[in-house]
């Protein structure tokens, strides 16, 4: 919705000035002469010279825009920051040719905290105007575009992120393959249980309050704490049934990470399905049994269809936390997106850290805003 105000808008002052002093003061990427020397800190007049001042002008663009206030200036100051965005990779990709010429080198460009803050602070630019003004899907397209076409036409092969994943593509599509595994069983076995449970809890009031305490207690237990009091339980019953290990179920690898990312995910799974079914208005719920419907009828055709926005809100509270948890799950053996964090860690090499990190980060809000939009479609349907 498009404001008449013409008010400063202060947060998108105080992120151009970060903008600004972070393009001053912080080098943008490094270079290294390969993987295991460090690299040396380019700064954005180091690379650009005199040329920088006019990527500088960019951030008292947006300041100007910000101070300005009206709803013009901010659908200004949103275009400059969504082609900001959509022109990082190249400016990368042209950073990355002007100090790695032979693509062929062991030398590799690193990003650096110039790097990191400058697309922090662009992304909170975009939060900021993307929350006042009226939503374009272009806003997110075209940035995604960009990178996607960077990417695939090889511009940013020089990147270390990069050379990493391209030393490891094979094991990164397997590990990519059980992150998203696991998180979906754990996703789809909890929805069943918590529904179930919530179901229960209505039938038998009495049940609420002694299962939420101890649902909430399986909250408490750190990740690495609940798979090591699962490990001996696992052990012995794999040991005494034979065909629970030839189903791989055993103190480490998949069936201890599958049952604590289960017992994360049942507390807000559960509360928000009850919520959600105590919710239902119950006029409206009488009116349908006043046309005649069998109680089976009254659920799934009014009860159930007017709770799925609330339900679907815990399944992506669920499923943002699972996607982050599966990645601690690498340490005992489950697979995943996890093993390049922690091998990233034990060899001193962020790179490799970033490799398993940012999908993760790029999946979590991914699931995060389908999930957001399937529940805002279900409330208008609800209306």
């Amino acid at each position: 919705m498009h404001s008449s105000s013409r008010a400063a808008n202060r947060v998108l002052l105080v992120l151009g000035l970060a903008l600004l002093a972070a393009l001053l003061t912080l080098d943008l990427a490094s270079v290294a002469p390969n993987r295991i020397l460090p690299g040396e800190g380019v700064s954005l007049w180091a690379w650009l010279g005199p040329w920088s001042t006019s990527v500088w002008a960019f951030p008292l663009l947006v300041m100007a825009f910000a101070w300005r206030g009206s709803a013009r200036a901010l659908v200004l100051a949103r275009r400059l920051v969504v082609g900001a965005l959509a022109l990082l990779p190249w400016a990368l990709a042209a950073f990355a040719a002007s100090r790695v010429p032979d693509a062929s080198s062991q030398a590799r460009v690193t990003l650096g905290a110039g790097f990191w803050v400058l697309l922090f602070l662009l992304l909170m630019c975009w939060v900021e105007l993307h929350a006042r003004l009226r939503r374009g899907l272009w806003l997110v397209l075209l940035p995604l575009l960009s990178l996607g076409l960077a990417l695939t036409q090889g511009h940013l092969e020089s990147l270390a992120l990069m050379r990493e994943y391209a030393s490891r593509s094979d094991a990164f599509h397997v590990a990519l393959r059980y992150h998203l595994l696991l998180v979906s069983s754990a996703v789809g076995l909890s929805l069943l249980l918590a529904f179930a449970l919530a179901l229960a809890m209505r039938r038998i009031p009495s049940l609420r309050r002694g299962g939420f305490a101890l649902l909430s207690l399986i909250q408490t237990i750190p990740s690495l704490a609940l798979f090591g009091l699962l490990l001996a339980p696992l052990a012995w019953l794999a040991a005494r049934y034979a065909w629970l290990g030839e189903l791989g179920v055993q103190g480490i690898g998949w069936a201890p990470a599958l049952i604590a990312l289960v017992g994360y995910s049942l507390l807000p799974m559960t509360r928000n399905s009850v919520v959600a079914l105590d919710g239902v208005d119950p006029r409206v719920v009488e009116a349908a049994r006043g046309m005649g419907m069998s109680p089976a009828q009254v659920f799934w055709r009014v009860r159930l269809p007017l709770a799925a926005p609330v339900i679907l809100e815990g399944i992506r509270i669920t499923t943002v936390q699972a996607v982050g948890l599966a990645a601690v799950a690498a340490l005992i053996g489950a697979g995943g997106l996890g093993t390049f964090i922690f091998q990233g860690l034990g060899q001193a090499a962020m790179d490799l850290v970033l490799l398993g990190a940012l999908p993760i980060l790029a999946l979590a809000v991914a699931a995060d805003s389908l999930l957001s939009a399937l529940a805002r479609l279900f409330r208008r349907e609800a209306r």
